[in-house]
């Protein structure tokens, strides 16, 4: 097990050591440090049988205020959000092919509905969910490629989200927001489905009902 952020290096190396596992830290807005974290964990572990792409960075834009997402916005998002999960699966696939091993990218239910934190950031979640579904027609039988989509996740980073928090409690068939073990949960069902690939799940507690 290799834990990966970057930031939080006493958190990660905490949760890293509870896991039984390593640390690793890399900035993935950069193409080197994503390009180089691969070979790293098989210097470290000399296989990989899973992949999974959790990292990813949002902050609220008004999706009526066209102006204030600039050009420079749009690139930072799609290189945490797109670029590098591309980079990392390209690094992993020989790793993943000799084990007959698996993707999942943790997208966004924005990716799926027209809704999200910014309308860039909704834009890189679709194009993740796409290339979900492109690289499981690409690279099966060796490889399996999915992806779980969950809705709003109660950690620190939306605390603070009062209007998302309302919506999910009274409007989902489920009246809350998810939290960090039900993602985990999905996630490990998901690797552990040997048949499964080219799926997006949405883990929304039903909202995509209303």
């Amino acid at each position: 097990m290799v834990v990966h952020s970057r930031a939080s290096r006493a958190a990660g190396t905490a949760l890293a050591a509870e896991l039984r596992g390593t640390y690793l830290q890399a900035d993935l807005a950069d193409d080197d440090a994503a390009a180089a974290l691969v070979p790293r964990v098989l210097a470290e572990h000399g296989r990989l049988d899973v992949l999974v792409n959790n990292a990813g960075i949002s902050w609220p834009v008004p999706h009526t205020d066209l102006g204030a997402l600039t050009a420079a916005d749009w690139r930072r998002l799609l290189d945490v959000n797109l670029i590098a999960p591309w980079l990392l699966c390209t690094a992993a696939l020989p790793a993943l092919r000799e084990s007959t091993g698996c993707v999942v990218n943790v997208t966004s239910h924005a990716g799926v509905r027209p809704k999200g934190s910014s309308i860039a950031y909704a834009a890189s979640k679709a194009a993740l969910n796409h290339v979900t579904r492109l690289l499981a027609a690409a690279l099966g039988p060796d490889v399996r490629v999915n992806a779980v989509a969950p809705g709003l996740v109660d950690t620190p980073l939306t605390a603070d989200w009062a209007d998302a928090h309302t919506l999910w409690n009274t409007a989902s068939p489920m009246r809350r927001p998810a939290q960090p073990s039900d993602v985990a949960d999905l996630i490990a069902a998901v690797i552990g489905n040997t048949y499964l690939t080219g799926e997006v799940i949405l883990l929304d507690g039903g909202l995509n009902l209303r």
